[in-house]
């Protein structure tokens, strides 16, 4: 009977651990997905380097008590799945945004963002960000215009200057 117990505090203890060193953790159903859709979407989330486990809820609510995490338990019902991403922020929530427009029985229900409960409408717009590669590309165009223009401007005045003395 102990060695169950053990089971379980190690199970619990897992959980936890995966809570507090996540960049970020998503809550989905998944009632109503069938085997090749699931096997699909596990796909899609291990390619990006997210563990995307089904533990029991009472595990997770001890879990989440014990990280710290106030407010999971209310989304702690039903059959549950957990996306965790340990260096990509953005990451499960884009795959489960995208994989739930695309199969309207896969259902995201809540999430941890950095060590804080996000709600549903958190996550979503998490997912909506663009990803890692993006948001520094976009910092890239963003720091090099300046110097884009100077080249352009400079450019133009020496053809100016060309044109004058021909």
């Amino acid at each position: 009977m102990s060695s169950i117990i053990e089971q379980k505090k190690q199970v619990v203890t897992e959980i936890q651990e995966k809570f507090q060193s996540s960049a970020s953790s998503v809550i989905v159903d998944y009632r109503g997905l069938s085997v090749a859709e699931v096997t699909e979407l596990r796909k899609q989330l291990r390619e990006a380097g997210v563990e995307f486990k089904v533990y029991k809820n009472s595990m997770t609510r001890r879990a989440a008590e014990a990280a710290g995490l106030e407010g999971l338990d209310e989304s702690l019902t039903g059959p549950n799945a957990i996306a965790f991403s340990a260096e990509d922020v953005v990451a499960p929530a884009k795959i489960l945004n995208n994989f739930a427009k695309d199969h309207e029985a896969l259902e995201l229900k809540a999430g941890v963002i950095e060590g804080t409960v996000a709600s549903l409408d958190q996550v979503k717009a998490l997912a909506e960000l663009p990803s890692r590669e993006g948001l520094l590309s976009m910092l890239l165009s963003v720091l090099t215009a300046p110097m884009r223009g100077f080249a352009v401007a400079t450019q133009a005045v020496a053809d100016q200057k060309e044109e004058q003395g021909a």
